[in-house]
């Protein structure tokens, strides 16, 4: 199946969605054009094309036939779908997918038009918003599950449950991350709990260039500033376009900090630790053994209890010409960390291909303190 086999590639991706409206935020780009769109997300690297073609989101079945006539990746019909003559009608317009809603279906007619589905060649998203309904999709055999984090008779977001169910999907299952996603570092925390896509609409509609905000979204590294203690340098970091801000809780850091300072949702926040941890609101935790009263080599990055990825560093106090080559042969996810700044970042990115780079020592004035400029110039080095 089309859709499947383009979402469970490796890596992490996303659905790009067109749509002329939505329901719960108006107009969002009401004289859109297909067909422009369905170029530019598939020169930015979607993974797939989601297509509403309900009048209530703007849309028509004309505009799946124009994708289809239009590009070759998989179309994701969306609409409110409770019969096989729907089904028939998608696969005509040239879907390979279609929605299938656990909110408006029971089990014995979602059977049935899975089966159908089957039968018409047409892969199905299985969307889910709540507990229920994602036990409903497991125990339904669904291989493809969304999970929404807009309630769709409230039309409220809720991202916190969304990763928690995602979390929750059985890994032999296609997870995707629906709704909400509106930064790099919130489609990463989707990424991080287990999903491997995003389906994205509002955000890219609204874009000025829908191709290079799902580019954006989906691209690395992720950028950590680390070290942080003043509120007023998280405020920089995160004005200056960082994923990630980092806050070392270790009692022999020259840069530790009591606590986690605020920092917005568009972005995830670090606590870093050197031989315990302790209970934080934190998204990540990034742990240090303690090697000879210092820290160790390598962390390794958790999200909750489960390990995510590995933080490739420099020896304590020392310098390691072989850092890039131990960073690039790590398997997994590899933030690397280092003697990163603003001078050397681009050409370390461009030798690792790490999922994040981290700074610290390098962007500050002194221990704690951040040199604005410089912070602003590693992000940008690092994006470049």
């Amino acid at each position: 199946m089309k859709l499947v086999a383009a979402l469970a590639q490796p890596g992490f991706g996303a659905i790009a969605e067109f749509k002329r409206r939505s329901p719960s935020a108006g107009d969002l780009r009401p004289a859109g054009d297909v067909v422009a769109t369905a170029r530019a997300y598939e020169a930015a690297g979607a993974r797939a094309m989601s297509v509403l073609v309900d009048e209530r989101f703007g849309g028509s079945w004309d505009d799946l036939r124009a994708a289809r006539a239009t590009t070759s990746l998989p179309l994701l019909a969306k609409g409110f779908f409770s019969t096989r003559a729907h089904l028939e009608e998608a696969r005509g317009a040239g879907a390979d997918a279609a929605l299938l809603l656990l909110r408006d279906l029971d089990d014995a007619r979602m059977r049935e038009l899975l089966a159908a589905s089957a039968e018409l060649g047409l892969d199905t998203l299985v969307e889910a918003h709540d507990a229920d309904e994602l036990e409903r999709a497991v125990a339904l055999d669904a291989p493809i599950v969304g999970v929404n984090a807009r309630d769709l008779s409230t039309f409220t977001i809720d991202r916190t449950a969304q990763l928690e169910l995602v979390s929750r999907a059985p890994r032999d299952r296609v997870v995707i991350a629906e709704s909400g996603i509106e930064t790099r570092a919130q489609a990463a925390a989707a990424e991080l709990a287990g999903a491997q896509a995003v389906l994205v609409g509002s955000t890219l509609m609204r874009a000025p260039d829908p191709g290079a905000k799902l580019r954006e979204l989906v691209e690395r590294p992720l950028v950590k500033v680390c070290g942080l203690t003043r509120q007023e340098d998280v405020d920089v970091v995160v004005e200056a376009g960082a994923d990630l801000v980092g806050f070392i809780l270790a009692a022999e850091s020259p840069r530790r900090t009591d606590a986690l300072l605020e920092a917005p949702d568009t972005v995830l926040r670090v606590a870093v630790f050197v031989g315990e941890t302790a209970e934080t609101d934190a998204d990540l935790v990034q742990f240090y053994g303690r090697e000879n009263g210092h820290r160790s080599r390598d962390a390794v990055l958790f999200r909750n209890s489960e390990r995510v990825g590995t933080v490739v560093d420099l020896p304590w106090g020392e310098r390691d010409p072989s850092h890039l080559e131990r960073a690039r042969s790590t398997a997994g996810r590899v933030m690397l960390a280092g003697g990163l700044g603003p001078e050397n970042v681009a050409a370390a990115v461009a030798a690792v291909r790490p999922w994040a780079v981290d700074s610290a020592r390098s962007t500050e004035s002194e221990p704690g303190i951040k040199d604005h400029d410089a912070v602003r110039r590693f992000v940008e080095a690092a994006r470049s």
